[in-house]
């Protein structure tokens, strides 16, 4: 059983929540996705040891090592050429203000409400975009895992560093 990008969207939306209770339902239906989708991605990261059904709570190690050193293997980024799309890696939040922004256009996920003309670099799952724009705290993460994936030393090491302390 292979893990798939959904399967990395929904354990950062599990992480997303925080405190706040969940079903594969609501899941489902913030990030639009069927619930059966969610039931097997769940089914999925239990069998890679990423989520324990029991606690019904993601295995914050294992998924803090799987993204900083896993993701960028396992999904690694396609680019493309300019266009409109949501700042993604180093020209967001919360890696914007650390990092001085090159003269280079931003990398950006498309997306046809975003604001921001840029390269394009895909997310790690097609649905990513939409469903970031619903929860900041989930963009946040998906930005952080696009800095890792995209590969750069210093944007790598920063956004490790980061998403370790929100995983705990």
């Amino acid at each position: 059983m292979e893990l798939n990008s959904l399967d990395v969207l929904v354990l950062l939306k599990i992480h997303a929540c925080g405190d706040k209770p969940w079903t594969q339902s609501s899941l489902a239906s913030e990030l639009e996705v069927s619930q059966s989708q969610v039931h097997a991605s769940l089914r999925r990261a239990t069998a890679a040891r990423l989520y324990s059904p029991m606690a019904k709570r993601i295995s914050r190690q294992a998924l803090a090592e799987f993204l900083i050193h896993g993701v960028k293997y396992a999904f690694p980024p396609s680019y493309g050429g300019i266009t409109r799309g949501i700042a993604t890696s180093y020209a967001a939040a919360p890696l914007r203000d650390l990092i001085v922004q090159p003269d280079t256009p931003p990398p950006v996920w498309p997306h046809p409400e975003g604001t921001i003309r840029g390269c394009e670099f895909q997310p790690v799952d097609k649905r990513a975009a939409r469903a970031a724009l619903k929860d900041k705290e989930l963009y946040e993460l998906l930005v952080l895992l696009d800095a890792i994936r995209d590969g750069r030393p210093r944007e790598t090491k920063l956004a490790a560093g980061i998403l370790n302390q929100r995983l705990g």
